[in-house]
């Protein structure tokens, strides 16, 4: 994948520059691919418990669930509230001292993540930390006087400090390991080291983490360093200086994903830890603290995280998904029967109400939603069960954390605090975003009644059109177990009619893998489709989405992997591509770009996507105009295709992990909406009219376009130039645009919010054409406007095809520039060393070669 949150201010055909204000949520940390350490490292509000800590005597726990701590006796059902932060803050990762009576953890509050101290004697909690970085994974050592703890003080990266721990406040704080910058090549991961999740040895005197120096994939191995060295420089210092990273000795290597998280049994002998170990999920294994082989003691397709060892040592208590959302699960050792820790009623530091959410259609029939409820601190609450999401980042001009939500069917109930809570409501893209504000009494229930039918309204094109998410991962390594059923649920209530639930790599991992080949899934909803495909994951190359693809996954499922059995170039896009087609599939190109290729502009950048190639070759069915990427520079690069004559439909997909409790966006945040038959939706047909090209992509506005009597996708033939061809342009949308325009041949003849930003309206005219081409019509915003959970509000329609005089279109300008980009990557493919065999090299320079031709004869 590529950088996310850059935008580009380029090119004058785009339409004004956005302002780059949303940024990611907790920014300050400098590595690649935030999505995934935030969702599978630092901690997530979760309506399940997400963390834990045994009390001294294994009597009791104290754990993380909604945002707050709370505390548990063994053998009961009763949880008492620990913590309650004022605002919008919340409390994870409690570790318990030995002498029982502190409580260490980590608050995210005010766009950081502080380390704090509970006093369980007084109630009381205190900050210990406020460098206004992320402080996370606090541990007590055995004796109770220090902590070692993961932070991002240092250079903006994951490094592992100590501390004393004094009356209550932490001094001499010093950062145990040194910095090293490894020339791996590395991609999802920084070519600078990282240590994370330290565990004290029994006897207080060495730390035991994970770092992933000397290793080009995953997290890394498990090491181990005296507890009382600091850190005096960065790598590359002699061997055994002390704090440098060579003063820390690695005892035992696996490939691991942020998640392995060590505990040390109380005798000091055994290490258990989460592993995917020749799996797709995370489960419990045990190997020796000196290293050695490990076993397994869980197993399960699902995830257990997060374990620690009761100080009697006859037990682990451990996170688990299995049931979907998260809950607690005791493992006894020797034994291996598993308890689940039953949470009954819930004891709260202040005075609270309960919130009743009725969801219902015009029918009175139960109707699904998503929801977002906030007290006046804007801290947000959810039911007791529902799975919470949270946005992967927001605008500080606009609000003071990111926005969290639930789904939800029928009717909820919510625990709130007293006083006036905002309820916000949305059902995709064809209904106004709604706000209420209800009045909650302490100890007394509030009811708020939603119809779901109210404020509705249609695609303003003619036709039936129905909206498909074409790039989803049911699972992705994130905190949730999901199923289909649970993501046509989540499809239902954004009001989505097709998921295009694409198997994929995670590591070494499949985690949908037992659905390959199934296509449509049996627990599919009338309105909600959930259709198994695949993304081809190759970052040289480009990623690729193979949709309703019969005969299972293509494997392996990537190529260009350093040190690995697929390190090899070969087999190209193109050849993925032929092996799809001939399985049935329609071949796309996913995220395209979030920065504008220049190719001739700057020579020496390197350049490696395929896509110009495979549109050369005939091998691209579709791309993903509005996905994990910049939707102005794709549509840069699409325009001079269609400049070409090359006919390539819109699509939408967000490549949602939808079993992330932070995402980028909920299924269907990128959508495209395809005109089919009436009737039940059907893939075929959808796939149909996507091929067709009858289609518009978006995040939030709804577009209708025609031109000529043409509709989207279809095409005007015309024998000579026309003066006058009447038009109509529609636009709906759940947020104001600054910006609806009529685009052709890449420029904008017709502009129509032209006073002040619009969020409905009906234009029409006409334009004159005097060459073959195409027109679109697209809308967009200058910043993030909530509630579309993107860096920008944008809509494009596929084009409506213009032919004169039967002369194809022409662009020779567009045609040297793809020349000029296949140039690029034949100069970064022939320095490319690792093949298998020369006849790859050769194969596919060859094919390079061919595709460029094309394009010299485009000119």
């Amino acid at each position: 994948m590529f950088r996310y949150y850059v935008v580009l201010l380029t090119a004058a055909m785009l339409s004004a520059p956005v302002h780059a204000e949303r940024r990611p949520v907790l920014d300050q940390i400098d590595l690649p691919h935030p999505y995934y350490f935030r969702e599978m490292y630092l901690p997530q509000l979760t309506s399940g418990p997400s963390s834990l800590a045994w009390a001294p005597d294994s009597a009791e726990l104290i754990y993380s669930m909604s945002g707050s701590l709370w505390r548990q006796k063994m053998g009961a059902t009763d949880a008492f509230q620990l913590t309650a932060a004022s605002g919008a803050a919340y409390d994870y990762q409690p570790d318990w001292s030995a002498d029982g009576r502190w409580v260490v953890y980590s608050s995210y509050r005010g766009d950081a993540v502080e380390l704090w101290l509970l006093d369980l004697k007084s109630g009381a909690s205190r900050p210990l930390t406020s460098n206004g970085a992320v402080n996370v994974e606090p541990r007590f050592s055995p004796d109770g006087t220090r902590l070692a703890f993961v932070s991002t003080q240092y250079h903006r990266r994951f490094h592992i400090f100590t501390g004393d721990l004094v009356d209550g406040k932490l001094a001499n704080v010093k950062r145990l390991t040194g910095e090293y910058k490894s020339g791996l090549p590395r991609y999802y991961y920084s070519a600078y080291d990282h240590e994370i999740s330290p565990v004290w040895s029994r006897d207080g005197r060495d730390i035991v983490f994970v770092s992933n120096r000397n290793h080009l994939y995953g997290t890394g191995g498990f090491w181990r360093i005296a507890s009382n060295v600091a850190a005096t420089g960065t790598g590359g210092a002699a061997v055994g200086e002390p704090g440098s990273a060579d003063a820390a000795q690695e005892f035992h290597y696996e490939e691991t994903n942020w998640k392995a998280r060590p505990d040390v049994s109380p005798d000091g002998s055994r290490l258990v830890y989460s592993s995917y170990l020749g799996r797709s999920w995370h489960n419990l294994w045990v190997m020796p603290a000196t290293g050695g082989d490990a076993f397994p003691v869980g197993y399960g397709d699902w995830d257990q995280t997060n374990p620690r060892w009761s100080p009697d040592g006859t037990r682990i208590a451990f996170i688990s998904n299995q049931q979907g959302n998260t809950h607690i699960d005791i493992e006894r050792i020797p034994g291996g029967d598993i308890q689940t820790v039953n949470i009954g009623d819930r004891h709260y530091r202040s005075a609270m109400g309960r919130l009743h959410l009725d969801v219902k259609d015009r029918e009175g029939r139960a109707a699904s939603a998503r929801i977002s409820v906030t007290d006046a601190a804007g801290r947000f609450y959810a039911p007791a069960n529902a799975w919470v999401h949270a946005d992967d980042g927001f605008d500080r001009n606009q609000r003071t954390a990111e926005a969290h939500y639930f789904h939800t069917h029928g009717d909820e109930w919510v625990d709130v605090p007293a006083g006036i809570v905002s309820v916000e409501i949305l059902h995709g893209l064809e209904r106004k975003f709604e706000r209420r504000r209800v009045e909650i009494s302490a100890g007394l229930a509030a009811e708020l009644a939603v119809n779901i039918d109210e404020g509705t309204w249609i695609v303003p094109g003619p036709g039936h059109w129905v909206s498909a998410d074409v790039h989803v991962h049911m699972n992705y390594g994130g905190e949730y177990r999901n199923t289909p059923a649970h993501l046509a649920e989540q499809a239902r209530a954004e009001n989505l009619g097709i998921v295009d639930s694409l198997i994929v790599n995670k590591e070494q991992r499949f985690p949908d893998i037992a659905y390959s080949g199934l296509r449509q899934d049996q627990a599919s909803l009338p309105t909600a489709l959930v259709v198994h495909g695949q993304e081809y994951h190759t970052s040289y190359w480009g990623h690729l989405g193979l949709l309703d693809i019969s005969g299972g996954v293509i494997l392996p499922g990537y190529v260009g992997y350093p040190n690995t059995a697929a390190a090899s170039l070969n087999p190209m896009n193109a050849d993925i591509a032929d092996i799809a087609h001939a399985r049935g599939a329609l071949v796309g190109y996913v995220h395209p770009f979030d920065d504008y290729p220049e190719p001739i502009a700057k020579p020496h950048e390197a350049l490696t996507s395929e896509l110009p190639v495979d549109v050369a070759l005939g091998k691209v069915d579709y791309m993903e105009i509005l996905g994990f990427s910049d939707h102005r520079s794709t549509a840069h690069v699409w325009y001079q295709l269609l400049n070409l004559g090359f006919r390539i439909p819109a699509a939408g997909g967000t490549d949602a992990m939808a079993n992330f409790a932070s995402l980028r966006g909920p299924v269907g945040m990128n959508r495209v909406y395809v005109r089919t038959p009436e009737g039940e939706i059907s893939q075929a047909q959808w796939l149909d009219g996507l091929k067709q090209g009858r289609s518009f992509a978006t995040n939030g506005p709804l577009l209708g376009l025609a031109l000529g009597g043409a509709g989207i996708g279809d095409e005007l033939k015309f024998d000579r130039a026309q003066r006058e061809i009447k038009f109509t342009v529609s636009l709906r949308s759940i947020a104001p645009v600054d910006h609806l325009e009529l685009v052709c041949n890449g420029l904008v003849v017709k502009s129509f919010a032209v006073r002040a930003p619009i969020d409905h309206g009906d234009f029409s005219g006409s334009i004159g054409l005097s060459t073959s081409g195409w027109c679109v019509a697209r809308a967009s915003s200058d910043q993030s406007r909530y509630p579309v959970l993107d860096n920008y509000v944008y809509a494009t329609t596929s084009p409506v095809y213009v032919t004169i005089a039967g002369r194809a279109p022409r662009s020779p300008e567009d045609a040297r520039y793809f020349a000029a980009w296949i140039d690029r990557v034949t100069e970064a493919t022939s320095a490319y060393p690792d093949w298998n065999n020369p006849g790859e090299k050769h194969d596919v320079l060859e094919r390079l070669a061919r595709a460029k031709a094309v394009f010299i004869g485009l000119q």
